[in-house]
């Protein structure tokens, strides 16, 4: 089927009315929403303009040039929903946390926190320190008309991961020595790094966003047990706090098979499902009662057109009985993939899906 034979999607006339917004609430659909995880980024030529000798920091703090990396993605490849472009140590960097994110490492933090102490650096958030995001969701919001707009926080357990360890890590040794070791100071510290996240999250609902996603990144370095008593509580807290607004929540880890049950426990409308579980397997261990989001191996972009397309109509099939279902990749786009790849990607779906 050509692009010129392919059925019209359906235009929504206010984000509620989304397609995306359906499938958050479970409710029929004219085609199964597409967006991706890191859209707005490395993957794109025009991103790297705009970004070219701008910090990343400094960048998610520019509201005009947030407003246009994060629509680049809509135009370029006509998702249905655009998500906020930020970073998950934002509000670490707002209330003061001397940090950075180093090209090719990730975010690093000069004063790692280990000690109870250590927590005093930990104050509240205010709307006052993200001005600039309430500043950027009414520009994106103004212009993105109906076309809905993700915002997104890091969760509890990534952010304290990243605090205690004093940045990436494979084996997260300090932060695990901390939770088995000091299960009170751990908690106290994910408690603080919940209402944060709340805060942040709330100036993100309260500016426009139609809906938020907590990514858990790291959360798949845990066994079950560990994660409902030592990280669970303070992702619920989070959901909790956010839940009167009545924007969907999603949820999203990496390498989080084994928990996905938990993660719905915690609170989330959408549970985020990474390529290493079929969908209707991740339906089953979820349960009834949340919309499911995945699950395309980001990988296979770099294949052929037909390999995509066909690793992406078994995404589908196994997809096609759930209550609700949001069409991504299992992580992120990776910076190298053809942009070209991501927007056949999205035409297919909504051809394949259109009812």
């Amino acid at each position: 089927m050509s692009a010129n034979d392919a059925p019209r999607v359906q235009q929504p006339s206010a984000p509620h009315d989304s397609a995306f917004l359906k499938a958050c609430r479970r409710e029929p659909v004219p085609h199964t929403p597409v967006w991706f995880m890191r859209q707005a980024g490395r993957s794109l030529p025009e991103y790297r303009k705009v970004r070219e000798g701008i910090p990343m920091l400094e960048s998610c703090m520019r509201p005009e040039l947030v407003t246009e990396i994060t629509l680049q993605p809509v135009r370029r490849h006509g998702v249905d929903a655009a998500i906020y472009f930020s970073d998950i140590v934002v509000p670490l960097k707002a209330i003061g946390i001397d940090l950075d994110i180093k090209p090719g490492v990730g975010p690093v933090v000069e004063r790692p926190i280990r000690t109870r102490e250590d927590l005093a650096q930990l104050r509240d958030l205010t709307p006052e320190d993200v001005s600039y995001v309430t500043e950027a969701i009414g520009l994106l919001t103004s212009e993105l008309g109906a076309t809905p707009l993700i915002g997104f926080a890091g969760a509890p357990f990534t952010l304290a991961s990243y605090l205690v360890e004093g940045g990436p890590s494979r084996t997260y040794e300090n932060a695990k020595a901390m939770m088995y070791g000091d299960p009170e100071l751990w908690a106290d510290l994910l408690d603080r790094l919940a209402d944060i996240t709340a805060a942040f999250l709330k100036v993100q609902i309260e500016a426009g966003a139609s809906a938020v996603q907590l990514f858990d990144s790291w959360a798949g370095a845990l066994a079950p047990v560990d994660y409902r008593r030592s990280v669970l509580p303070a992702s619920a807290k989070v959901f909790q706090a956010v839940a009167g607004y009545g924007v969907p929540r999603i949820h999203f880890g990496v390498g989080t098979g084994e928990l996905l049950g938990l993660m719905g426990e915690a609170g989330a409308d959408v549970v985020g499902v990474d390529w290493r579980v079929p969908m209707d397997e991740a339906a089953r261990r979820v349960g009834p009662g949340k919309a499911l989001q995945g699950n395309l191996d980001p990988t296979v972009l770099f294949a052929s057109t037909e390999a995509v397309e066909a690793k992406t109509l078994e995404v589908l099939a196994s997809a096609k009985d759930l209550e609700g279902h949001i069409f991504n990749l299992g992580h992120g786009v990776m910076p190298s993939t053809d942009p070209d790849a991501l927007t056949r990607l999205v035409e297919h779906v909504h051809t394949q899906t259109a009812r």
